[in-house]
């Protein structure tokens, strides 16, 4: 971590929030609920990847073994309206993103869809509806085709390898290693919209060739730490790749804050906003394609 003071200010980026917001005829609707959360639903099929919720304090995170918290899981799917899933997806099993996973996975009868790493969390969490996929196999989860594709951690990653036992909680950050860093391609069959979910800010060269997607949902963590090459093909491998018109960017927001309070952007000593905003904006004019960060809980139409 850089040794750097303050972070960047959201209030700069307040025309940013500007996802176009879902209407009562949307088919099919995006909610985020902070990192890498987000809410797929048509009305009657719904997906999430991660279920992130208990965000634990950084103090937590040093000293102690960490334990999903169940009343802010509970109010994290209370917010988003939810109450049954068909899948709940972690695009890595890092704790910021898989910690929660089976508890949400568990509370909404879903499977737990991922890679080894992913069902060693659900195993050492008792859970039973557990499905391993391998990069690149579909899988249909109510009217969603779901394709992972393996790609890569930004760098550094500070726990990198893959989970070799079954973590049961309470467990340390550590344990939660991070397995297949996932780009999660999603077809809805109803509609034929297509979504592209890049939850790190990493790639493998031409691992999206051949998927398109309108809408990309970037995950932009440690991203503003890195040379502006690689931002440049970063963005080159995802949303050109794909052939997007509209990124929102995830993985922004400083996950040891819970999400009662007001979200604020992760410190210059972890991440910088400011860069990767100053970088993506002139690649997404570059290229015609709109530009946004997501509001918390809201139902967003991304497509319209």
């Amino acid at each position: 971590m850089r040794i750097t003071l303050g972070r960047p200010d959201l209030a700069n980026y307040s025309t940013r929030f500007d996802v176009p917001p879902a209407s009562p005829t949307s088919p099919l609707t995006v909610a985020w609920g902070g990192v890498t959360t987000l809410l797929l639903d048509d009305g009657g099929s719904a997906v999430m990847t991660d279920g992130f919720f208990s965000r634990p304090s950084l103090l937590t995170v040093a000293a102690r073994p960490l334990r999903s918290s169940r009343a802010r899981i509970d109010a994290g799917l209370s917010r988003l309206g939810v109450d049954r899933l068909e899948a709940v997806v972690p695009v890595h099993t890092h704790y910021d993103h898989a910690m929660d996973s089976a508890e949400v996975a568990r509370r909404t009868g879903a499977r737990l869809v991922g890679g080894t790493s992913a069902a060693l969390i659900g195993r050492g969490h008792g859970l039973e509806r557990v499905e391993v996929v391998g990069s690149g196999e579909p899988v249909t989860a109510g009217t969603y085709d779901i394709t992972l594709i393996e790609g890569s951690h930004c760098p550094p990653d500070r726990f990198p390898g893959s989970i070799t036992a079954a973590v049961v909680p309470p467990a340390r950050a550590s344990a939660y290693r991070c397995g297949e860093a996932w780009s999660m391609h999603v077809r809805h069959r109803p509609t034929g919209r297509a979504l592209l979910i890049v939850g790190s800010a990493g790639y493998v060269p031409d691992a999206l060739a051949g998927l398109r997607a309108d809408v990309v949902y970037l995950g932009v963590g440690q991203l503003g730490l890195q040379p502006q090459s690689y931002l440049t093909e970063y963005w080159a491998q995802t949303v050109r790749m794909v052939g997007a018109r509209r990124v929102v960017l995830t993985h922004w927001d400083d996950f040891f804050r819970p999400l009662d309070k007001p979200l604020r952007a992760l410190p210059y000593a972890a991440d910088d906003l400011d860069v990767s905003i100053a970088v993506l904006t002139r690649l997404a004019a570059d290229d015609d394609v709109a530009l946004h960060l997501p509001t918390l809980w809201r139902r967003d139409d991304p497509w319209s």
